[in-house]
């Protein structure tokens, strides 16, 4: 019997900070220690290498995962640690976990077993402040924009088209929809509000895309926040509150820095969900962290139909770049699950089902071999696996073109993934044809049916009339070359979390469209996707405690 992640974690014998900087080559002056084993970045390290060379970048995604999640983040994890040991000079850039899975349903993103990034508990919680400083930025804004309202309100911002929300990075479904301004007048003016979980604000994808403090400041003035009583378009900067915001966020833009069990340098940054953001870590940190290593292993959040798309449409547009190889996630139980097999019996061997959910496998293989890289599958191993199962999914796999590999990183840690990091260490030197799922020029409504055609596999889309009335007031703005980023269930391929395995033929239905402008894509919600999730009846925070100094219950 494993020890839990946590105990594994508390008792990993981690270096001090300086000496895991140390080994990316980084200056002492370059780092800003925050405590033993934390560190923010200095701008000075990425200004000194800036005309050295990028190294090697590995994108590990996944395929559509169960409720539980299928280890990516392990696998991740593991294959670093395994390009480590095989005397690879290398680094890994994450993305923070949101204290919303935390303490709800999931759990966090910290890796697993053998294969976690550490101080685990820190990394879960509070870490270095980023998620905080980004929600402040982002309610200071609110508060200014509902103050101009109330102190004459120069700029004629009609109440009703106010379209930046208030944040909090905990689920709370109660704030979903609410009422701000209630009783005297001199307690503001009155109207509909929301909340939005803070992983989910354009705030968060501002942080993760921007360039340096100045694109940062930049970006955050260009955001939109509402619309007159002429329907003319009202911006951040208009409010002159986008200067305070960067204050707020001067040091959350400085990637993290913490180490692997086996000490092998993280960058952990930023954390936008990607069923209803972008779900990539930031691009400062992807950037440095290739500058300081040969071999870069990052991920991208839930299916690769989802962070995957998001990563290669949206955030290898903004920064120039692609992957050297791509990994793909699967397990057998969550294949099993897509074949109709019920979360709680998945440990059972179940050929059958798994024979008939391995075609969402299949489809997330075709996905990616679109983007003309070089792929392998990783099969995350668990301890109720058959041999049985672990051979048809390579055989499948095979059949495929692609060579699907067996890590064993949870239990083994970065030895559990050697022949993992052999296989991808070839495919970088394997030619790529990158290829984009459409083009900045095609419109709003091309991109969406490119999306949905090629990577959902739906056979068209359907719009309500306030989304193709959106798309319209969007372009008119000057904004239809931008990227979209899809809000969609992470369940299924389809935008109905019901339907399992490889759906196609369906109709995906668009409801709902609005512009990121600071950020600089369109966002485009379907089906129920909520952007203030709500707890589970028993969520993971009844067991979170602390006793001794310690905490316990985390995972």
């Amino acid at each position: 019997m494993m020890k839990p992640d946590i105990q594994i974690a508390q008792e990993a014998k981690m270096l001090p900070i300086g000496e895991v900087a140390a080994q990316l080559g980084l200056k002492e002056t370059e780092i800003e220690p925050y405590g033993h084993y934390k560190a923010k970045l200095m701008p000075e390290a990425e200004q000194r290498l800036a005309d050295k060379p990028e190294g090697k970048l590995i994108l590990v995604t996944a395929i559509s995962p169960t409720p539980a999640g299928e280890g990516k983040t392990t696998m991740t994890i593991g294959l670093g640690d395994a390009l480590r040991r095989i005397g690879k000079r290398t680094a890994i850039a994450l993305r923070e976990p949101s204290l919303g899975p935390v303490f709800g349903l999931k759990g966090g993103a910290a890796g697993g077993g053998y294969a976690q990034v550490v101080p685990m508990e820190d990394i879960n919680l509070h870490f270095t402040g980023d998620f905080h400083a980004i929600t402040s930025a982002n309610n200071l804004l609110s508060a200014m924009l509902d103050n101009h309202l109330q102190q004459g309100n120069a700029l004629r911002i009609d109440p009703k088209k106010v379209v930046h929300a208030r944040c909090l990075d905990v689920n709370d479904r109660v704030l979903r929809d609410i009422t701000v301004g209630l009783g005297e007048s001199k307690n503001g003016v009155t109207r509909q509000e929301k909340f939005m979980i803070t992983v989910a604000t354009e705030i968060m994808a501002i942080l993760c895309l921007a360039s340096s403090l100045e694109d940062l400041k930049e970006r955050l003035g260009n955001m939109l926040v509402a619309y007159t009583y002429d329907g003319e378009p009202v911006y951040c900067k208009q409010l002159n509150a986008a200067g305070a915001m960067t204050v707020l966020l001067k040091d959350a833009i400085k990637p993290n820095l913490v180490q692997t069990l086996e000490n092998t340098p993280c960058l952990v940054h930023g954390g936008p969900f990607a069923n209803i953001a972008h779900g990539c870590n930031s691009l400062i940190a992807t950037r440095t962290a290739r500058k300081l290593a040969d071999y870069t292993v990052t991920e991208a959040g839930f299916g690769a139909d989802l962070g995957a798309e998001k990563f290669l449409d949206i955030k290898c547009r903004a920064a120039g770049f692609h992957p050297d190889a791509v990994v793909l996630v699967a397990t057998a139980r969550a294949l099993k699950y897509n074949g109709g097999v019920p979360k709680d019996r998945t440990a059972e061997e179940n050929l059958e089902a798994l024979s008939k959910g391995i075609e969402n496998l299949g489809a997330h293989i075709d996905n990616l071999k679109g983007f003309g890289l070089p792929l392998a599958v990783v099969i995350n191993h668990f301890y109720a696996d058959t041999e049985a199962e672990l051979a048809l999914i390579r055989d499948y796999c095979a059949k495929k073109g692609v060579k699907a590999i067996v890590s064993k990183a949870f239990a083994e840690g970065g030895q559990g993934s050697v022949e993992l990091a052999e296989e991808v260490v070839r495919l970088c030197e394997q030619p790529a044809d990158f290829k984009h799922t459409y083009p900045s020029e095609a419109s709003i409504a091309e991109k969406i049916e490119a999306v949905a055609t090629k990577i959902y596999h739906a056979a068209g889309v359907d719009y309500t009339p306030a989304a193709k009335k959106s798309i319209a007031a969007i372009e008119g703005l000057g904004y239809g070359n931008l990227p979209v980023c899809i809000a969609k269930t992470q369940y299924s391929l389809s935008d109905d979390p019901k339907k399992l395995g490889a759906p196609s033929g369906y109709r995906l239905t668009v409801r709902e469209v609005r512009v990121s402008a600071g950020a600089g894509f369109v966002v485009v919600l379907t089906g129920e996707v909520l952007t203030m999730p709500g707890l589970p009846v028993h969520p993971a925070a009844e067991k979170i405690d602390v006793e001794d100094g310690k905490v316990i219950g985390l995972f």
